[in-house]
């Protein structure tokens, strides 16, 4: 009994430590640098590279989770969808939760800077501070624009896929950070909307908390209109090709419809329909670049 008594306990530690890490978003976060990993060249990277660019960046996005639960334990303790979080339920220790944070930094960043190279190492790191530190520790408390000036952080890794495999930066590199930071307003207003009243709650400065609902579906259809233009900036710029094109208007459109609903038709569920689909709209439209990527290499090389 005592032994199937503390597996159990092991098995629940474990799981609190694994969503101290926010898995599904270090996913996303994963996929966005890979691809930029693979657009980087016409040719696939050493899998050395791209196994140890992949890893590192996870492990360095999974810290930037981990450090943002314990700096929000007090406000996850009061709102519906984080009060059962591990730090804000005291599975986890803050103390151990600092400690878990910085030893995956230290082998994120050691394993980009030893295998891949410095700047990829440096710029991970810097985009680390950028979520946990400015955004979180400040931003967030400070200005309703918080999403909108801290979603630079959490469009840096397609930057960092492309330093990874090049060594380099380079303007194309900047036009997948571009969609990334166009895309992260609409996305989080969306559930902010949904979740309006725990923010007011918490007396976190989001914007429909600041200027109101109403407001907030006006920016969210702004910026949706944006994320459209800038999404085609890589086709413009001889980027990608026809499938990105058409894929990706596809995607656009359907974004654009479901942020006209929640502008002028709303109801219960709107919200948080288009926040749902804003993810799967990012994670779409990366797969897209990748086919087109490949599409055309063939094309040049078949």
């Amino acid at each position: 009994m005592a032994t199937v008594l503390l597996s159990r306990q092991q098995s629940r530690l474990w799981r609190d430590y694994l969503e101290l890490t926010k898995p599904k978003v270090v996913a996303l976060l994963v996929l966005t640098a890979w691809v930029g990993m693979v657009l980087a060249s016409e040719s696939l990277a050493p899998w050395p590279v791209l196994i140890a660019a992949t890893l590192g960046i996870g492990l360095l996005s999974a810290a930037a989770a981990a450090l943002n639960h314990v700096v929000d334990q007090r406000i996850d303790a009061q709102m519906a969808r984080t009060h059962s979080r591990p730090v804000a339920k005291g599975r986890v220790s803050s103390k151990h939760a600092i400690l878990f944070a910085c030893t995956l930094a230290l082998s994120g960043f050691s394993l980009l800077y030893v295998t891949v190279n410095p700047l990829t190492a440096w710029l991970t790191l810097l985009s680390l501070f950028g979520y946990a530190v400015v955004y979180t520790m400040f931003l967030k408390r400070a200005t309703p624009q918080n999403i909108v000036i801290g979603g630079l952080a959490g469009a840096m890794p397609p930057l960092l896929g492309w330093t990874a495999v090049t060594g380099t930066l380079h303007e194309h590199a900047l036009l997948l950070v571009m969609i990334i930071f166009a895309w992260t307003p609409p996305h989080f207003w969306a559930l902010a909307i949904h979740r309006r009243d725990d923010y007011a709650r918490v007396n976190m400065p989001m914007l429909p908390v600041t200027h109101g609902i109403d407001f907030t579906k006006s920016a969210i259809l702004l910026y949706t209109l944006i994320l459209c233009v800038v999404c085609l900036l890589p086709y413009i710029v001889g980027m990608t090709g026809a499938i990105y094109l058409i894929g990706s208007t596809l995607l656009n459109l359907r974004f654009l419809q479901y942020a006209w609903k929640l502008k002028f038709a709303a109801n219960h569920d709107t919200a948080m329909a288009t926040f749902k689909f804003s993810i799967v709209h990012l994670m779409l439209l990366f797969l897209l670049l990748l086919v087109d990527h490949y599409f055309k290499v063939l094309a040049l090389y078949g």
